[in-house]
């Protein structure tokens, strides 16, 4: 049994299903988290080194008023988002620089076999400072490369380090492997290209139908035929920089001309400033009362509810790999609209499992969408080809066994 010590974000749920992952492979797991996070099922040790601004979430206050300050404080970085964005580019990578002491201090008392870092700003910068005799390896989330190691001439400095450091590199998409080796990876050590969340599990996907609650019956409401209206689903909330989600809200009258039924439900974007500014500027009444319906932070098992009950993925990228959420949503037969991105063209064939479109163009993304909801029978075929491609790429049981592979191949698991 190898012990691997991950440095991630302890609070998010790709980290928790990779840590799952793991658990299947009988490693020990000890965490070094960026965040101050309740340890995850089947981590023997937990760190906290909070890099990049991640001490913002240590109030050290009891919980009810800890969590009033903290809503403050994320309403607060919503509505100066990108001057925060720009701060973290600067003052993130100096964190990284204080906190290395405070690492290596916790691999010493580890004492691992492996470091898995699963992204590279800042958790990858941090664990570049690992010795050199113990293999590390990194993951590339879709816009490490392609915006965050722009964000400033001090990231581009720590993304390069990281990458020439990497004794093994995991991406979601074969775009992002081609890039790291023109950052820095050097020549001949292994690549991996597996979904982030280390494998969907697709039975507990696919078997996620939930009644109808409250928030999705005042969510949703009936249309005048009775019944539910077709749905557009965006799941993907407020990214500045990695998505258009001004090209997204943008289409939506053009949308609701052609198909008056519709209705446009996004999650994670309920109280998030943008996202309700684009709201009032859409309560018009060439939208229709209900079509636009904002949601807040569901569990992971209200979405792949929903993803069951929309006939439309929407995910407007810019830069991005293969989300999680677009796997989830293909396993359960919702008919992918996402931006004509190198990354999405490795799963998406237009036409036939799903549609490319410019992501500045609102009418052009109005329009596949409108086509997928008026064509059930494109929708159908295109449920069938995604359901056998996740299976085939991204099922739990197919990446595991890479990731075992991989990791072996680096320390003889």
């Amino acid at each position: 049994m190898n012990r691997i010590l991950i440095v991630a974000d302890g609070r998010s749920p790709i980290t928790r299903r990779w840590i799952q992952t793991l658990r299947e492979l009988n490693c020990r797991i000890s965490l070094v988290s960026s965040f101050p996070c309740t340890p995850p099922e089947g981590v023997e040790n937990l760190f906290v080194i909070p890099v990049a601004f991640g001490d913002l979430a240590r109030t050290g206050l009891s919980p009810g008023a800890a969590g009033g300050i903290w809503r403050a404080v994320r309403n607060l970085i919503g509505r100066f988002r990108p001057i925060f964005l720009a701060g973290r580019y600067v003052f993130g990578p100096l964190s990284v620089s204080k906190e290395a002491k405070t690492f290596l201090q916790v691999v010493q008392q580890v004492q691992p076999d492996l470091v898995h870092a699963l992204r590279i700003p800042f958790e990858g910068m941090l664990a570049s400072y690992l010795p050199e005799d113990v293999p590390l390896v990194i993951s590339i989330w879709g816009n490490d490369l392609t915006l965050h190691g722009h964000g400033s001439r001090r990231m581009r400095s720590l993304t390069r380090r990281c990458l020439e450091r990497a004794d093994g590199l995991m991406a979601d998409a074969a775009r992002d492997i081609r890039l790291g080796r023109e950052w820095g990876l050097r020549e001949g050590k292994p690549t991996l290209v597996v979904p982030g969340c280390g494998g969907l599990r697709l039975e507990e996907i696919r078997s996620r139908r939930m009644p109808v609650d409250d928030l999705l019956q005042e969510s949703l409401p009936d249309d005048p035929g009775g019944g539910f209206p077709p749905i557009v689903l965006n799941p993907r909330g407020i990214r500045p920089g990695s998505l258009r989600t001004d090209t997204f809200f943008r289409s939506i009258p053009q949308l609701i001309k052609m198909v008056p039924q519709a209705r446009v439900v996004c999650a994670a974007m309920q109280g998030q400033p943008e996202a309700e500014a684009w709201r009032r500027r859409l309560a018009l009444p060439d939208c229709g009362p209900g079509s636009l319906r904002l949601l807040p932070n569901l569990p992971q098992e209200r979405l792949w509810d929903l993803y069951h009950r929309a006939q439309v993925f929407v995910s407007p990228s810019v830069h991005d790999g293969t989300p999680n959420s677009l796997l989830e949503g293909m396993a359960c037969g919702c008919f992918p609209v996402v931006g004509d991105i190198e990354s999405m063209r490795e799963w998406i064939q237009p036409g036939k499992n799903g549609m490319l479109v410019d992501p500045a163009d609102p009418v052009r993304m109005a329009e596949a969408v409108a086509l997928a909801l008026r064509s059930s029978e494109l929708r159908q075929e295109a449920a069938q080809a995604n359901a056998r491609l996740v299976e085939e790429r991204a099922a739990v049981g197919v990446v595991r066994e890479k990731i075992e592979a991989f990791y072996r191949e680096l320390v003889g698991m």
